[in-house]
């Protein structure tokens, strides 16, 4: 009896874990092998020298990672204890910009991977479908016009980014949406911001704020702190958590709108509150490293290659693989002018067109779920 018990509670072990295959587990280990070593060089390399090992040694200096004090600063706000330099240059300069790097990567890759889904296009993106013109537009007014307005950020860019989408889907709508009314309204309402931030521009006297706002339009991990990881982490935990519960319907939305409706799918509710949980991924993320283009279009593409169209599988992938690329291409951007340093976005940009002029090349079909 007790090895009947034992069979079928393996069984039904086996039957959670069926969906986890070899290529996703390939993905997930070549991407924190990635992570590991684009951290080493995030966490060694700077104005003041410290080795790799000193590196690891710092971060796992049990005076801080077992310090209540040092938490509640680093999570909380407040004073940091005093430690040894090294110490306090890992943990309060060079680590939370790899975990912003991470968390950016994450959601960036999950929103894209929801978006396409969405839109049965793997063209679509944060950015295409007009969620990052708007979330920028957001944070750009508040950065120039409601500088009293900064703590606000996050939730300006979040409302920007909502409101960009809502006028997507308003544009879009005609008894009704699809994919490809999506995909061209979110072009429109794209250009439309982006001219408008463009022309904030003009309103900006400070040379000095210009620079700024220039490479945090192309999306920049210079100056992040604990601050930016305080602002993300929540955010990131419910968007990326929310897209796993809904990967079943984001599979039934990819076999068509008559499939799915016929399947007792309710699909412009289903697409709408996915929508809103692609649109909070992409909002936090540009509210803390501006507009990164390409991660939320190449990855999902590039994991969905990998462990198939399963969205269970690939969203999972795209949380390991999202926060490898946008790492390796932070630390990329760190040392390619070394003492200057490019903002990301330059780099994703340039390792993302390359890539997808080799597909639109090699696939003819390239751009659609088939």
């Amino acid at each position: 009896m007790a090895g009947e018990t034992r069979g079928e509670t393996g069984t039904a072990a086996d039957r959670r874990l069926a969906w986890v295959n070899r290529q996703l587990v390939g993905v997930a280990v070549g991407s924190v092998a990635v992570v590991v070593v684009a951290a080493t060089l995030q966490l060694s390399f700077g104005a003041y020298p410290v080795s790799p090992l000193g590196a690891w040694r710092a971060l796992a200096d049990p005076e801080v990672l077992l310090s209540a004090a040092a938490w509640r600063a680093f999570l909380l706000g407040g004073r940091v204890p005093d430690y040894g330099t090294a110490t306090l240059v890992v943990w309060t300069i060079r680590l939370p910009r790899v975990l912003v790097a991470l968390l950016v990567g994450a959601n960036l890759a999950v929103s894209g991977a929801v978006l396409q889904a969405i839109t049965r296009n793997e063209l679509a993106s944060p950015f295409v479908l007009g969620v990052s013109s708007g979330a920028g537009l957001a944070v750009l007014l508040t950065v120039v016009v409601f500088t009293g307005l900064l703590p606000l950020l996050p939730l300006f860019a979040a409302v920007g980014g909502g409101v960009a989408f809502l006028l997507v889907y308003a544009i879009a709508w005609q008894g009704g949406t699809n994919p490809v009314r999506l995909v061209l309204a979110g072009v429109i309402v794209s250009s439309v911001f982006g001219s408008v931030q463009t022309g904030l521009f003009l309103l900006i006297e400070d040379i000095g704020l210009v620079q700024s706002v220039v490479a945090w339009t192309t999306g920049s991990l210079v100056g992040t702190d604990w601050a930016q990881v305080r602002m993300l982490l929540p955010w990131s935990v419910a968007a990326v958590g929310a897209s796993l519960l809904g990967a079943r319907e984001l599979n039934v939305l990819t076999l068509g709108e008559e499939t799915a409706a016929s399947l007792g799918l309710s699909v412009e509710r289903v697409r709408f509150l996915l929508s809103s949980v692609a649109v909070l991924a992409a909002a936090a993320s540009v509210a803390a490293a501006g507009i990164v283009g390409f991660v939320g279009l190449v990855v999902p593409h590039i994991v969905r290659r990998s462990v198939g169209t399963d969205h269970k599988r690939l969203l999972v992938g795209c949380v390991f693989a999202g926060p490898a690329l946008l790492l390796a291409a932070d630390a990329g951007a760190r040392l390619a002018l070394s003492p200057a340093q490019i903002p990301v976005g330059i780099v994703t940009g340039l390792l993302g067109g390359p890539y997808f002029l080799y597909l639109m090349r090699k696939h003819g079909d390239f751009g659609g779920f088939q």
